[in-house]
């Protein structure tokens, strides 16, 4: 059995995730910086009939998260999925001219180094797998940026370039690397943007291994 990682597993996206690839039969590494909120969503997991272990890491710690990528594939199997998908902390949603270097700097370590980290991680795996999928999940600001919003607009620009760069990258190995853009919020029973809904696009992702970049829904133009 492989392993599907969901590195910011919680009780919306997440859980939809963890239960859409889970029924495809592969194992569920739930990784979180609550081990407590992990532990609980794996009992419900487990007791649904999947496979799901939780464990606690901080994206922003590279050293825990390559440790809880490495436990995760030891006793579960070999990690064939990765999607990063963390939810962005309060200090990156503040305006530009509110914004200090140290938000800033919060922000690229959530977005681009924990995925560099994260990724160096599991890369080695899934190629001696001979196959895998690398998933981002970002907000409108990663392909639209928005002055409101300065450290998602930053951090997730690095974050796209990164994910673009890896997609060029491995282009020719069994490896698809794919980012899913959700313009506004995870909306709960909403046609394009319910969480069953988007787990699905990413099953799909994964399954059709297509176009680097979709869209959730249409991204409208910010005004400055």
């Amino acid at each position: 059995m492989t392993t599907f990682a969901i590195i910011g597993a919680g009780r919306n996206l997440g859980e939809a995730l963890a239960r859409r690839f889970g029924r495809e039969g592969l194992s569920i590494a739930l990784i979180s910086r609550s081990q407590e909120r992990v532990d609980a969503l794996a009992a419900d997991l487990v007791a649904d009939g999947l496979t799901a272990r939780g464990y606690a890491a901080n994206v922003r710690d590279p050293e825990s998260l390559v440790t809880a990528l490495d436990r995760a594939s030891q006793e579960l199997g070999p990690i064939e999925v990765l999607s990063y998908n963390p939810l962005p902390q309060k200090e990156f949603l503040r305006p530009l001219l509110e914004s200090t270097v140290g938000d800033i700097r919060a922000a690229v370590e959530f977005s681009v180094y924990g995925p560099v980290a994260a990724v160096h991680q599991v890369l080695q795996g899934m190629r001696f797998l001979g196959r895998g999928s690398i998933l981002f999940v970002n907000g409108g600001s990663a392909v639209q940026p928005v002055q409101h919003f300065a450290g998602t607009s930053i951090g997730f620009a690095g974050e796209t370039a990164y994910a673009e760069m890896l997609s060029q990258a491995l282009q020719d190995e069994p490896i698809h690397v794919g980012q899913l853009i959700i313009p506004g919020a995870i909306i709960p029973g909403d046609e394009q943007k319910d969480p069953q809904v988007l787990a699905d696009t990413l099953w799909r992702m994964h399954a059709e291994r297509g176009a680097f970049r979709v869209f959730a829904t249409d991204l409208e133009v910010q005004p400055y």
